[in-house]
């Protein structure tokens, strides 16, 4: 049995909703006929696409992998039937984009050389705004885009999301620390020392969060929104810091070394995500910029 679009189209709406029974109502087909053309594809392909749960279902690794390659030939086909009726030229227009502080500093280069390289004529209007921020330039149409630090356990339901990168969080030591000596260090060996917390993206508050649990209060000598001032704090010696690891570089820019090792405690990882307006269906150029983007992980995020 060979592939068709219907059973193409019936996994990425499946896919979208997170269940049969919600994707049946939206595209009043019968949940039978969605069921039978997903496991059809199933078979066809050899492995499976989804986890049945009594929630709904979840993508497996080979579902959000496939996921990207079933949205590109359905968006192929969408482009090829507009540029042959004229209705648009290729890799042309403008991709409004929505970043977070960390993702504009440290996400950011990659995604837009990457995109840059599959749409070279397409121009990217960037604005960088906190999550909250970017979530109402959505809902509004402002944006095409949104490329955002997930808060942890966040609900918005006026968004689809989609990962982008996960990132654990590590702690940032001195060199000649006592603790550097451990390849894993628990929190509470470091209550007694002064940290410095970075205030952008949730950090402060996930960390706050975590000693909350352990029940330790460690003083905190600067809040900061700079990177580079909790690098260059730590590194000169006296304090340390948590932070997430796609911000991780081994030098300040004075030349000090800042080294990092892995937390005993189980920290929820920070999560990157791309993000775009509910119900909405994306741009032929928005639609490129989210392959490109979500080429970075494999794993889903609803």
């Amino acid at each position: 049995m060979s592939l068709s679009l219907r059973q193409i189209r019936y996994f990425v709406a499946v896919a979208e909703h997170g269940s049969v029974s919600a994707t049946a109502h939206a595209i009043s087909i019968s949940q039978s006929a969605i069921t039978e053309k997903i496991q059809d594809l199933e078979a066809d392909l050899g492995f499976r696409l989804f986890e049945r749960h009594s929630r709904g279902v979840e993508l497996t690794l080979k579902g959000h992998q496939f996921l990207r390659h079933a949205r590109k030939i359905l968006t192929d086909l969408q482009d090829a039937r507009r540029a042959l009726r004229g209705e648009i030229v290729e890799g042309g227009g403008v991709l409004s984009l929505g970043v977070t502080p960390l993702v504009a500093g440290y996400v950011l280069p990659d995604l837009v050389t990457g995109f840059s390289g599959a749409f070279p004529e397409t121009a990217i209007d960037t604005v960088e705004e906190s999550g909250q921020q970017l979530e109402h330039l959505l809902v509004g149409g402002e944006l095409d885009v949104a490329v955002m630090v997930l808060p942890v356990n966040m609900i918005a339901p006026a968004l689809h999301t989609e990962l982008v990168q996960v990132s654990p969080y590590r702690v940032w030591l001195p060199l000649g620390h006592r603790e550097t000596r451990k390849v894993r260090v628990s929190l509470k060996d470091l209550a007694d020392t002064p940290h410095v917390l970075l205030t952008v993206d949730q950090v402060a508050q996930n960390i706050e969060a975590a000693w909350r649990e352990l029940g330790i209060r460690p003083t905190v000598a600067l809040r900061t929104s700079s990177v580079e001032a909790v690098r260059g704090l730590v590194a000169t010696g006296g304090h340390v810091a948590i932070m997430p690891d796609l911000t991780y570089r081994p030098w300040s820019l004075d030349g000090d070394k800042v080294e990092a090792r892995m937390i005993e405690e189980q920290l929820p990882p920070m999560e990157v995500a791309v993000a775009w307006r509910h119900g909405f269906p994306l741009s032929p150029t928005a639609t490129g910029f989210v392959a490109t983007a979500t080429t970075r992980n494999s794993t889903r995020r609803r």
